[in-house]
């Protein structure tokens, strides 16, 4: 009898480490990636809380705050986290498209995922205009990364679904959008659908987002808009007008970021190359005076801005989207950890708050919703991501064909500006980085190519 109950018992624990080993390491790896988006979230709302209420106090204050903030992120950045530098989108995709254990031991570890926080944590004090979803998609990939320590026999098939799991779970669980995180696995990250990872993607995009429910409530990002039963008959007018203009504002803000040696002046080339804190603190400069000069409407993300405008409280002026998108720039140029998601959606918010005064007929929050979808879709180029995530974040359903068809002519319109930014800014990330580090997004001067980056050597490298 005892031998049996030995026998039974032994038979259990190999059992149960087997069911471990399968489910328990990834649903556990699933559940920190929904843990850490939501306290991340609040990390940043509480940093640019304390940011409004110093500069609601001092107006002139963040002229010295955030140059002072874009210097410290870019040294430290650059002196000890290279690699989390930027949105984390990039890095996630060079991963995918490398040799997935080598790729993730520089890109995904650790210390970047503590560096990621920790520095967009301080540049949202400083008021820079970044988004925290790029950013969760590199935490939540690193940390589904490093669950691969607990498999005994860890592979790189193995290490790819942890990474883009952890990736898609990241985006899900930040904006409470599921669907838009399967998309952007698909349409995004790897460009193609694999049947094996589909059951791996969609469970850690459950496992996430139930977590994220449950600390946070059901809820959408943006709230939710009625747009009643009829349309008007300009809709496809304004449809057209908008993803037209939007793609050629996103196209246009891409070229920017990728084409930095045909329109930035030599001697800030020189700077940057030579001199990159230095450089960050111009760019801060830049962006202080722009908020200042715009009654601090063009400071964080721009997360209030759009939804305020969605519900019918906000005014903004009509140079809005203009100023938003040169304070996004500025705090790109020099590399500050931080997405674009969020910045994007606000940009094209304020475009649709233009639109509002040309088809002045129509409702205001339904060319708002068509803008963001346009805007974001002309920045990312990956269309069927941009109208799935807005779709959920406004719950609108009633619109889904006018937002399917405004991101794909934007998208469509931005190509002809430049290629798609993440996989250009990807291609930075696919070789191990020099020594000194490159600026993380912005291309090389001497070079024609849109993907290759500045290097602070004032030599072009690749």
């Amino acid at each position: 009898m005892f031998r049996s109950l030995r026998s039974l018992s032994i038979l259990t624990a190999r059992r149960t480490r087997s069911l471990w080993r399968r489910y328990g390491i990834f649903w556990l790896g699933a559940i920190l990636v929904g843990v850490v988006a939501v306290y991340y979230a609040r990390l940043i709302d509480y940093g640019f809380g304390l940011f409004n209420e110093a500069r609601q106090d001092h107006v002139w204050l963040p002229l010295i705050i955030t140059p002072a903030a874009a210097a410290l992120c870019v040294f430290v950045t650059r002196k000890f986290f290279r690699g989390s530098e930027g949105s984390g989108i990039p890095q996630v995709i060079a991963v995918l498209h490398s040799p997935t254990s080598a790729a993730g031991g520089r890109l995904l570890t650790i210390r970047i995922l503590l560096s990621k926080i920790a520095v967009s944590f301080v540049a949202i004090l400083g008021g820079f205009t970044i988004g925290r979803e790029g950013p969760t998609v590199q935490v939540g990939a690193a940390l589904m990364f490093n669950m691969r320590r607990f498999y005994p026999r860890s592979n790189a098939k193995i290490e790819r679904q942890l990474v883009l799991a952890g990736a898609a779970a990241g985006l899900s669980a930040a904006f409470n959008t599921p669907l838009a995180g399967i998309v952007f696995a698909i349409e995004e990250l790897t460009r193609s659908f694999e049947v094996r990872t589909s059951g791996v993607l969609i469970t850690g995009i459950i496992i996430a987002g139930i977590i994220a429910l449950g600390l946070n409530g059901n809820y959408t990002y943006f709230g939710t808009i009625d747009v009643g039963a009829h349309f008007p008959s300009l809709l496809a007018v304004a449809v057209g007008v908008t993803a037209v203009v939007t793609g050629i504002a996103g196209g246009l803000f891409c070229w920017l970021l990728l084409n930095t040696s045909k329109w930035i002046p030599a001697p800030l080339r020189a700077l940057h190359a030579s001199r990159p804190v230095i450089f960050a603190a111009i760019c801060g400069l830049i962006i202080a005076a722009v908020g200042v000069a715009s009654g601090g409407t063009t400071f964080g993300s721009g997360y209030a801005e759009a939804r305020g405008l969605l519900e019918g409280r906000e005014h903004l002026s009509m140079f809005y989207p203009l100023l938003k998108m040169v304070s996004m720039i500025g705090s790109y140029l020099p590399g500050i950890p931080g997405g674009i998601f969020a910045p994007s959606l606000s940009i094209g918010a304020g475009f649709g708050n233009v639109l509002h005064m040309i088809f002045s007929q129509m409702q205001l929050p339904m060319l708002i919703a068509l803008a963001m979808v346009g805007y974001l879709a002309a920045v990312t180029q990956s269309p069927i991501t941009s109208f799935v995530i807005v779709m959920e974040m406004i719950n609108g359903h009633a619109l889904v064909i006018s937002l399917m068809a405004t991101a794909l002519i934007s998208s469509r319109v931005s190509r002809f500006f430049a290629p798609p930014l993440y996989e250009a800014l990807s291609e930075r990330y696919m070789t191990p980085l020099p020594t000194p580090a490159p600026s993380p997004e912005v291309p090389d001067e001497g070079s024609d190519k849109a993907a290759v980056p500045v290097e602070e050597d004032p030599a072009p490298q690749r």
